[in-house]
Order: structure tokens, then sequence, then C-alpha cells
């Protein structure tokens, strides 16, 4: 059995000194520790953010695609309802244009007991008037199909430009996706990387540490 010679003033101070250097190993194992939950923190705030902007985007290009289909609801009833006044006015001239043919009906009736050649100035007033009113009907007409024309052609006009505009909104929203999906990528390479690296470190520390210790037993021994 080995009888233990009392430590010299030298060896005190060296196994204080690796004390020490131990806690302090420690405290830096500590520190490292505390920064790896920081920088993990770090990365899931940041992440949440960039979720959260991109829910964000979703919900304001479903309110606009709410809006421009409201909108085009309005731009139809206006349609129908345009088309519904020009209907009305049409139906309208039109039985004026039946008053005024029953009550040149009726006039030429009443003259035809007058001369001939009154009676035939009467038609011939009453031929002319019904000719300028054809030809009106048939202006009412083609007015009224170039409106139902510029209407259709009106919304299909919106249609397309929603069409397009939601179409530019979903690219922004894969391109915004794509860089989201790299930015967590680099931030979990960036976080293996730091990973790597203090296990490195901490391998070092615990040779270091090993070392130390095979050193306090090589002098007591």
């Amino acid at each position: 059995m080995k009888t233990l010679l009392p430590k010299s003033s030298n060896e005190t101070d060296e196994l204080l000194e690796a004390q020490a250097e131990i806690r302090h190993l420690r405290e830096t194992m500590l520190i490292l520790r505390e920064e790896l939950e920081a920088q993990r923190y770090e990365k899931d705030a940041a992440v949440q953010g960039v979720v959260q902007r991109s829910t964000d985007e979703i919900i304001q290009l479903k309110d606009t695609a709410a809006s421009l289909r409201d909108e085009l609801e309005s731009l139809q009833y206006k349609k129908d309802d345009a088309v519904q006044q020009a209907i009305q006015r049409s139906a309208d001239e039109i039985q004026q244009l039946k008053n005024t043919a029953t009550s040149l009906r009726v006039e030429l009736e009443s003259l035809s007991f007058e001369k001939d050649a009154a009676v035939q100035q009467a038609v011939q007033r009453s031929s002319d008037e019904i000719l300028q009113l054809k030809r009106t009907a048939t202006s009412l007409r083609d007015e009224l199909e170039s409106m139902r024309f510029r209407k259709d052609a009106a919304v299909q006009q919106a249609i397309q430009r929603s069409t397009d505009e939601i179409a530019q909104l979903k690219n922004t929203v894969g391109n915004l996706r794509d860089e989201l999906e790299s930015a967590q990528y680099q931030l979990e390479d960036e976080v293996q990387k730091m990973r790597l690296q203090n296990q490195n470190e901490i391998q070092h520390l615990k040779q270091t540490v090993e070392k130390l210790r095979d050193e306090l037993e090589a002098k007591h021994a």
C-alpha cells in the first residue's frame, strides 16, 4: 500500500489552477449551451414571423378575391338593369307606334269618304310616317344591340383584369413560399454547422479535462 506524501506547495497551486480551469470550462460549456438555446429561439421566432406574414398575405388575397367577386356581381347587376331599361323603352316605343298606327288607321277610315285626292294624300302621309317609325324602331334596335355588345365587352375586360391580377397574386405567393423555404433551409444549415462546431469544442474540452485529470492522477501516484 502506497503512503501518500504531503503535497508540496507547487502541487497545491497546480491543483487549484486545474480546478479553476475546470470551473472555467464548465462555465464556458454553460454559456455555449445558453447561446445555442438563444439561437434556436431566434430561429423559431424568425420562422413564426415568416409564417405569420404568409398567413396575412393569404388573407389579403382572399379579401381581394372577394372584393373582385362583389364588383363583378355589381357590374352584372348594372348590365342586367341597363338591358331591362332598354327593353322597357323599346316596348314603350313599340306600344306608342302601335297606338299611332291605330290612330292613323281610324283617321284613314274616317277620311275614306272624302275626295280621292285627299285620301291619297292622307295615305301617303301615313306611309311616310310609318316608314319613319320603322326606321326609328330599327335605329333603336341597333342601338340596343350596340349597348349589349359594349356591356358584354366591359364585363369580359373586368373578368380578364381580375384573372390577371389573381394570377399575379398567386405567383407572388409562390415566390414568397420559395423564399421562406430557402430561408428555413439556410437557418437549419447554419444551426447544423453551429451544432457541429459546438460538439467539436465540447469534445476538445472533454479531452483537455481528461488530460488534466490524468496529469493530476499521475502527480498523486
